[in-house]
């Protein structure tokens, strides 16, 4: 009976979590269709298809807000559908892989440079006897990798055909090895890096990048930044945080608190599952606080809200699900801002927002070991992403995943070897 009464709670809470989803990521769209205008839309949608995708394209500067807001919806979508064709239900990771998802639709992922990393790594599961279901997190986290479908396709000077071929063979290969590289990516970092298929990517990356630069290819530069303002997209963010804050009062009701402070508990490393652990009602206002708390930080900072920064709260708001939560995270992101200020860089300028928003993927060092290591990753964590993101050419997408899990790897051999030797030391 016990049994049973679990498992209809499961079936409720991605219910549930499917209604909150759909109504976010409509809401993406509508805003855009409101903003811009069907037409509007529609044109920029269609010019972002056939745009390159590498570290930074935003796409509300290349296609207008609307484009942007349809084709992270769209790619949203994409990854939602298939998790119900996959029968696996709405939990904390596959609500991080959503928003994640809609988050870079916003500067790097659409719907068609996705789906032959998928086929990648459709391909590589049926090869060792295995479903698209048993690694469809690593297909939906995988699309990191999607810029060098791109790449291949529109920035090689290819006629048409043979670039939609290059770009989708690219994308084949990327995902039949991403499941292989994925696990001992993991051991590196034991679990203290929560964007694992940064590490992943970006490690492909830089064997891509040199195949494709022994071949020739130079690697313009490409920045798009959008720096205009609109009360669209300063308000896009807080108004999907107070959804989910009000979804989670809706679902817990008086105990959503004591769910909260629960989580607050939790050190977030690899795997934990919020909404497996606690509460899909606590879960949500973690995620929804976790916005509102980012969308504070970028305006006092003065920093606009673009695709990229936007994409980025849209990221740590689906890991509010997942391992990040603001007990955790606050003290790696104040040792990227001391770090930012320390080298004399701007708290506004790209690199170092970025930074700050997902230097979170490290948020469980400071859960498990303190403020003080929170703290020298948040530092190391800037330092390292200022430079990582040339090695793979801009190709992976989760760049400061990249970073984090390196950074992490170093934290935690250092932790492990002074705890080994703590007594002779």
């Amino acid at each position: 009976m016990q049994k049973s009464s679990m498992a209809n709670k499961e079936i409720s809470n991605h219910t549930f979590l499917l209604i909150i989803l759909s109504f976010l990521l409509t809401g993406m769209i509508l805003t855009g269709l409101v903003e811009s205008g069907f037409y509007e839309t529609i044109r920029g949608f269609a010019e972002i298809q056939v745009h390159p995708a590498r570290l930074i394209n935003d796409y509300i500067e290349i296609a207008g807000i609307g484009g942007a807001l349809l084709n992270g919806a769209l790619v949203g979508f994409v990854g939602l559908i298939l998790i119900l064709l996959s029968r696996i239900p709405l939990s904390g990771p596959t609500f991080a892989a959503v928003l994640t998802m809609t988050g870079f639709g916003l500067f790097g992922k659409t719907p068609l440079n996705i789906l032959p990393v998928f086929l990648g790594v459709y391909l590589s599961a049926r090869l060792v006897g295995k479903r698209l279901r048993d690694y469809l997190m690593i297909a939906l986290f995988g699309t990191a990798l999607a810029p060098l479908v791109s790449t291949l396709a529109w920035e090689l000077g290819l006629s048409p055909v043979p670039a939609i071929l290059a770009g989708t063979a690219g994308g084949v290969v990327t995902g039949f090895f991403l499941p292989s590289i994925a696990v001992s990516m993991l051991h590196l970092h034991q679990g203290y890096n929560l964007y694992n298929m940064g590490l992943t990517c970006g490690f492909f990356g830089l064997f891509a990048a040199a195949v494709l630069r022994g071949f020739g290819h130079e690697y313009a530069g490409t920045f798009f930044w959008y720096e205009g303002s609109s009360p669209f997209l300063t308000m896009l963010v807080p108004a999907l945080s107070l959804l989910l804050i009000l979804g989670g009062i809706q679902r817990d009701g008086r105990k959503m608190w004591s769910s909260f402070r629960e989580i607050l508990t939790i050190p977030g490393r690899l795997p934990s599952d919020f909404i497996d652990l606690v509460s899909a009602g606590g879960t949500l206002f973690n995620s929804g606080l976790i916005g509102l708390a980012g969308s504070l930080y970028i305006y006092l900072i003065g920093a606009p809200f673009n695709g990229a920064v936007i994409g980025g709260l849209l990221t740590i708001m689906g890991f509010g699900a997942f391992g990040t939560h603001i007990a955790n995270a606050w003290p790696v992101v104040t040792g990227v801002i001391i770090a930012t200020v320390a080298t004399g860089n701007s708290l506004s300028s790209p690199g170092p927002v970025l930074a700050a928003i997902f230097s979170t993927t490290l948020a469980p060092l400071a859960g498990e070991f303190g403020i003080p290591v929170g703290l020298a990753a948040g530092m190391i964590h800037l330092l390292m992403v200022l430079q990582t993101g040339s090695w793979h050419g801009g190709m992976n997408l989760y760049n400061n995943g990249f970073a984090g899990g390196l950074t992490a790897s170093l934290i935690i051999a250092v932790i492990q070897w002074y705890r080994t030797n703590k007594e002779e030391f």
